[in-house]
């Protein structure tokens, strides 16, 4: 689950005394850090260092795709997507003599020496299991101590073995299988585990056996209850404040039973969530933790005018706030206790402060609705408040700064239709400098800081974004074009397309589901699926192969001792989509397909 414990996906949590059985070679001059996604200084930011094993040189590019993949996938899960601005992303490439890691698929496979010493069957142990994969932690820290301004507090670290086979483990740091159909789905439940202290919501210890009967006292994790429904409301209790809401993983949040490795007598909020099925989002309950996690690794407040001594009256207030990629924070200025203000500078000259000295606060929130709880709110990680004390007697002298930007939204990717773009600017002592805003040439409106780009409902297509401060700009390409996603069945037993109206399919057995996903730009597109209204399910393919279309029938698929795919006789609505590297989702599609 986190310090001192590994958690598998689909197995027991194990106390692991050796991590590995072939000694590691940790050697930090044959390694490369890559930045893959700088959003600032790392000492302020969430630093997530990934790092390959057995990957060789030739491999090198292997590795590269299967970052890819892993990232795409994790910025389209909530709340990642909203807060990508406050990660960085270094990939930290070390070159194996050895191609593969040991013990891969069994434990008759070959040991092999690579600088992580990553290994099935929890080390290539007789007694391990074949799906808990681990490394040298030690290793691991000494690559990941290579990214300069990143430390236990403010990173982590996911490395991930070259290898198709399924397998992952998570823990202080997280490792996944690199090339296996559903291993870019291993890193958000992982990161659940060692960044949210979020429980495995499995109802058995390991697959293939049913857990048995919970019977301690009430848990200690916020996702799992003894309480009932009523009982969680009148104490308000647990996750009392999203009970009756579609959950984002399917479903409505309730009370569900099994979870903690028991398959009885203790409940979870969804039928399904990423911490029970790989393919789904967070629900509500784990999302709220997410969120405050994420942005509890850094503050929210970067910068500001200097606290530490009186102010006088003609000086201008500002505040450097953090910009989810999503929604924009709160600003809240008062003077005295009044409210003045809402912009991300305050000028005190325009307040006509009487003589004397006056208390001046900044209060900065995130307004996000992915949280309910007051508590979480009024946290740091949510809130921030900054005072300064203004002195009327106090005159400001010019400081001579000139106008220019500081930092921004990154300008070598394309922003989505729907993102929030910033632009911070230096900080005159007696001016405010204005960001001005251009859509293909024309002036739009924007805050002084940021543009909302979803607010100008823009046309599909390509835009360019410029910002401009005195006689600098930045520009931005924008990608309005939403991705494309189509569907390929197995023969129908019969089939009514229908143009213009959705289409119909009868099967009478097994049938087959191919998605393909497209976009005008480079990048991974990540399709989904749902059935009946049902929570949004990662498509990748097959759990075996990621090439094969992903298979329906009544009773399903076992694999490994889980089902995948059941469909119950009958008629069923499936819906699709894609999401694309900046971000945009496709409209989605939908068919008919009858199972009899």
């Amino acid at each position: 689950m986190w310090t001192g414990r590994t958690t598998i996906i689909g197995a027991a949590a194990l106390t692991l005394t050796a991590l590995a059985t072939v000694p590691a070679r940790a050697d930090a001059a044959d390694a490369t850090v890559v930045p893959v996604q700088v959003t600032g200084d790392p000492a302020k930011r969430f630093n997530l260092v990934v790092m390959g094993d057995g990957y060789t040189t030739a491999d090198m590019a292997k590795f590269r795709a299967d970052l890819d993949k892993h990232l795409n996938d994790l910025w389209t899960i909530e709340p990642f997507k909203s807060y990508r601005s406050y990660i960085n992303v270094y990939a930290v490439e070390i070159p194996s003599a050895a191609s593969g890691v040991s013990c891969d698929p069994d434990l008759s496979s070959p040991r092999r020496t690579t600088p992580l010493s990553m290994a099935f069957w929890s080390g290539c142990r007789q007694d391990g299991l074949q799906r808990l994969l681990v490394m040298d932690s030690a290793a691991a820290k000494k690559y990941a101590d290579m990214v300069p301004g990143t430390n236990a507090n403010n990173r982590q670290i996911l490395a991930m073995a070259n290898s198709d086979t399924y397998g992952g483990a998570g823990g202080t740091y997280a490792t996944s299988s690199g090339g296996n159909a559903m291993s870019a789905l291993i890193a958000p439940h992982e990161l659940g585990h060692s960044l949210g202290g979020l429980d495995d919501e499995y109802d058995y210890y390991q697959r293939g056996v049913p857990g048995g009967t919970y019977a301690g006292p009430e848990p200690a994790s916020i996702h799992h209850t003894l309480l009932t429904v009523d009982q969680m409301k009148a104490e308000k209790q647990k996750w009392w404040r999203w009970l009756g809401e579609r959950s984002e993983a399917g479903g409505v949040i309730g009370r569900y039973e099994g979870g903690l490795y028991f398959s009885k007598g203790v409940w979870r909020p969804s039928q399904h969530s990423m911490m029970k099925t790989l393919g789904y989002y967070y629900d509500q309950v784990a999302r709220e933790r997410m969120t405050q996690r994420v942005s509890g690794k850094v503050d929210i407040v970067q910068a500001q005018t200097p606290t530490d001594a009186p102010v006088g009256a003609d000086r201008v207030l500002w505040v450097k706030t953090m910009h989810p990629t999503g929604h924009r924070l709160s600003v809240t200025w008062t003077a005295d206790g009044k409210a003045v203000g809402k912009s991300p500078n305050l000028e005190l000259k325009r307040l006509h402060l009487k003589k004397g000295t006056h208390t001046v606060t900044a209060t900065v929130t995130d307004p996000t609705d992915f949280v309910r709880d007051p508590a979480v709110r009024a946290s740091s990680a949510l809130t921030q408040v900054r005072t300064w004390t203004v002195d009327t007697a106090l005159t400001t002298p010019p400081d001579n700064v000139p106008v220019d930007f500081t930092s921004s939204t990154p300008t070598d990717k394309a922003v989505g239709a729907e993102s929030v773009v910033y632009a911070e600017t230096t900080h005159p002592a007696r001016s405010a400098p204005v960001v001005r805003w251009e859509l293909d040439g024309r002036r739009v409106p924007g805050s002084e800081r940021d543009i909302a780009l979803g607010s100008l409902h823009l046309r599909s297509g390509t835009h360019t974004l410029v910002a401009r401060v005195g006689s600098k700009s930045l520009t931005w390409t924008v990608d309005a074009q939403r991705p494309t996603v189509k569907f390929q069945l197995s023969v129908a037993a019969q089939a009514r397309p229908r143009p213009g109206r959705t289409p119909e399919y009868v099967f009478d057995g097994p049938f087959t589901m191919k998605l393909t996903g497209a976009d005008d730009r480079a990048g991974v597109v990540v399709s989904e699926f749902r059935v009946d209204g049902d929570g949004w399910f990662n498509y990748f393919g097959w759990p075996t192969d990621s090439s094969a279309p992903w298979r329906f029938s009544e009773n399903g698929t076992v694999i490994d001792s889980l089902t995948y795919g059941r469909l119950p006789k009958g008629r069923h609505t499936v819906e699709y989509r894609a999401i694309d590297a900046a971000g945009n989702v496709a409209r989605p599609g939908k068919f008919i397909v009858t199972l009899r």
